[in-house]
C-alpha cells in the first residue's frame, strides 16, 4: 500500500488547481504547470486538497498512485514557492557568467563552455563562483544542474569542478614519496 499517495495535497492561497479531461493543471504566482493524469488512477480537487486513489488493485495501478500525488504536490509547490539548486564552482581560474540566455563556463578547457538557458528556468550568478538554477518545474531545475555539473564533475584528489552546494566530496589522497 502507497504510503505517499494517500495524504492529500493541501493547495495554499493564490494557487488554483484545476481537472479537465485528463489533463491537471496548477496556476500559481510564478506560473502555470501541467500534468497528464493516467486511467489507472483516480484524482479529485475537493476544497483546497487534491486527493489522488488508485481505481484497481493491480501493481502498476498503486505504483502511479504515489507517483501522481508526488507529481501535483510537485506542481502546487513549484507555482507557489519554486525550486531552487545552488551550484558552486571550485578551482584556479573557474567561473561562470550569464550572457543574455547563455551561461558561459570557464572550466579549465581549451574553450567556454556555452549552455543555452531553457525557458522557464532562472540561472543567476552572485559571485563567478556561484550558480543558482531556480524555475517552477523540479524535474526541470534538477536536469539543467545536473547538465551544468555534467561538464565538469568534482575530481576526489583536489576537488575542483562543478558541485551542488550541499554536496560533499569524499577526498582521496595523492600519491606518496
Amino acid at each position: 500500500m502507497s504510503r505517499v499517495g494517500k495524504y492529500p495535497v493541501e493547495i495554499p492561497q493564490g494557487v488554483q488547481v484545476a481537472i479537465a479531461g485528463d489533463r491537471l493543471t496548477a496556476k500559481g504566482k510564478l506560473g502555470e504547470l501541467a500534468l497528464t493524469l493516467t486511467d489507472l488512477v483516480d484524482t479529485r480537487v475537493e476544497g483546497n486538497r487534491v486527493t489522488v486513489a488508485p481505481k484497481g488493485g493491480t501493481r502498476q495501478a498503486r505504483m502511479m498512485w504515489g507517483t501522481t500525488r508526488a507529481h501535483v504536490a510537485n506542481m502546487v509547490k513549484g507555482v507557489s514557492q519554486g525550486f531552487a539548486k545552488a551550484m558552486e564552482i571550485t578551482g584556479t581560474g573557474y567561473r561562470a557568467a550569464v550572457q543574455g540566455d547563455r551561461l558561459v563556463l570557464n572550466l579549465g578547457y581549451s574553450h567556454d563552455v556555452i549552455f543555452p538557458i531553457p525557458p522557464g528556468i532562472r540561472i543567476t550568478c552572485e559571485r563567478p563562483t556561484a550558480v543558482k538554477v531556480e524555475g517552477t518545474d523540479r524535474r526541470l531545475v534538477g536536469q539543467v544542474a545536473a547538465e551544468i555539473r555534467g561538464f565538469r564533475g568534482p575530481e576526489p584528489y583536489k576537488g575542483k569542478g562543478v558541485r551542488y552546494a550541499d554536496e560533499t566530496i569524499r577526498r582521496k589522497e595523492g600519491k606518496k614519496k
